[in-house]
């Protein structure tokens, strides 16, 4: 007997990713099936399996790429095929969002369904602006309504009379194309043309945007500087609230476009970090970390454990996987007790720490140099080094050791190999200059993104953006490679590059 289907409307929010609540996550995890609208952020997208299948249907305004009827049956069909379904709908299924249909024409079809509320635009998005939407000094109600009613529906259900008379904040969702006829309507049933109003596009998201007056002139300010979906008008006496609490623009980074070029699966710190302080990640993965498909010298290495001196680590990649095959292979972790360990720079050396092992040796500079610089009165000659590695990675690090009288195991575990897993939509920023920082943090990242936007494109990005290299030997493949580099922090690591692009960002923003 076939498993019966099952459906998950499932809330994504107003935007930002981080937003996104657990219960939505776990859900979107075991799906089979992705149905989703505009909107949604591929942070979200990636929380489901990428075997799953994905099917857009996103309405832009008048432009929808399937009708909410063949949606419906959509849900459907891929329910009654024994699927888990996700669908993923922008704030809340159902705030305005069309979830009550959905969930109507499933349940009389005798699919199981669920509802997985998101944070709705209504309150997220103004609270964003810095605009609470209640106030017990200024507004003890709230009304949230939508700015786009059924086409063809003869008469309005709004009772604008009963609006302007009980309510004092209102937040209308989908409404700028018709802001006039709100505006008016409001105008007719009595609302002071002082009323404060504000209008936020893309809430939420890094290039919000926010307009606000009064709407005596709101309608002229939006045709002034040609105001676009999406976006939402919030009405009331709490709007003029946003000149003291509007704190996302405050924030470090706001307005800022950076381009983050590490492995997707590694690229999440920088990205958080980016986000926390207001700015927006482009990610552009241009490598992807590849185990080495014959890890027999490393094998040969762990039969030999007891004769290693030392364990040089160059990178969290190394760590990773040299644990990981230790435990693949069974190996008691107490087997290392008489090696030291030695790790480029504090990052790498939390790795190690976090499975409870001591590293002795960071050095002063977090790159080979200054693994040399550190070991050479430590190490003795005769001293058997094990240094598991990346492929195509300097030399310069195992010739030292060698001259220095070590004899030195290099064991080629894993590779950094090109990928392709980028937007359209952050290329053609990217190719355009549209950016304002891009970010190496290794060689291959640079070498890769430059087979990935075309090296004519670079005196572009350098004309608009700042380069930002972790360290000295990223940066020479970054000059060799054509860009002009800005940016080096004092210390090689991704807290001190993420803290010299602020440091430079406040300083652009004083200029300009």
């Amino acid at each position: 007997m076939p498993k019966p289907g099952f459906v998950y409307l499932i809330g994504a929010g107003p935007g930002d990713p981080g937003l996104f609540t657990l219960k939505g996550k776990a859900v979107l995890e075991k799906a089979e099936v992705v149905v989703y609208d505009r909107l949604i952020s591929r942070e979200i997208l990636g929380f489901a399996p990428r075997e799953a299948e994905y099917i857009y249907v996103g309405k832009a305004s008048s432009n929808h790429v399937l009708p909410q009827d063949e949606i419906n049956q959509l849900l459907v069909q891929k329910a009654q095929e024994g699927k888990i379904v996700a669908r993923l709908k922008g704030g809340d299924p159902f705030v305005f969002g069309r979830g009550g249909e959905e969930a109507l024409f499933i349940h009389r079809h005798g699919i199981g369904f669920e509802v997985v509320p998101g944070i709705t635009s209504a309150v997220a998005v103004p609270a964003y602006a810095g605009i609470p939407v209640t106030h017990r000094d200024i507004s003890s109600s709230l009304a949230v309504i939508t700015g786009h009613e059924k086409p063809g529906k003869e008469v309005s259900s709004i009772r604008w009379d009963k609006l302007v008379d009980g309510i004092e904040t209102l937040v209308f969702l989908m409404g700028i194309e018709n802001l006039e006829y709100i505006v008016d309507s409001l105008l007719e049933a009595g609302k002071s043309p002082a009323t404060p109003v504000a209008l936020i596009r893309r809430g939420t998201f890094p290039d919000q945007t926010v307009i606000s007056g009064t709407l005596a002139v709101i309608i002229k300010k939006v045709q002034t500087i040609n105001f676009q979906p999406p976006a939402i008008i919030v009405v009331g006496e709490t709007v003029n609230l946003r000149h003291e609490l509007q704190w996302r623009e405050n924030t470090s980074l706001w307005g800022a476009k950076i381009v983050v070029t590490r492995a997707r699966a590694q690229a999440s710190g920088l990205v958080s970090a980016i986000r926390e302080a207001g700015g927006e990640a482009l990610e552009c993965p241009s490598i992807e970390i590849h185990k080495e498909a014959d890890l027999t010298p490393l094998y040969s290495a762990f039969a030999r454990l007891d004769k290693y001196a030392w364990t040089i680590f160059t990178s969290v990649n190394s760590v990773d996987i040299f644990l990981a095959e230790l435990m693949q292979h069974q190996i008691d972790i107490r087997q290392l007790k008489g090696i030291k360990l030695c790790a480029i720079g504090p990052t790498t050396a939390a790795r190690l720490k976090q499975r409870g092992l001591c590293v002795e040796v960071i050095p002063e500079e977090y790159w080979a140099e200054g693994i040399i610089a550190e070991l050479k009165d430590l190490i003795k000659a005769g001293d058997y080094i094990l240094l598991p590695r990346a492929r195509g990675t300097r030399e310069i690090l195992p010739t030292a050791l060698q001259e220095l009288g070590a004899v030195v195991d290099e064991v080629i575990i894993y590779q950094a190999l090109p990928t392709a897993d980028v937007a359209s939509s952050t290329l053609q920023d990217i190719r355009a200059g549209e950016i304002d920082y891009i970010t190496f943090t290794s060689s291959s990242t640079v070498s890769n993104f430059v087979n990935i936007i075309g090296a004519e494109h670079i005196k572009n990005i350098n004309s608009r953006a700042q380069v930002a290299c972790i360290g000295p030997v990223t940066a020479r493949t970054a000059e060799e490679n054509g860009f002009s580099v800005g940016i080096i922090p004092s210390q090689y690591t991704i807290n001190a590059l993420m803290q010299a692009i602020i440091d430079d960002y406040k300083i652009r923003r004083v200029q300009n």
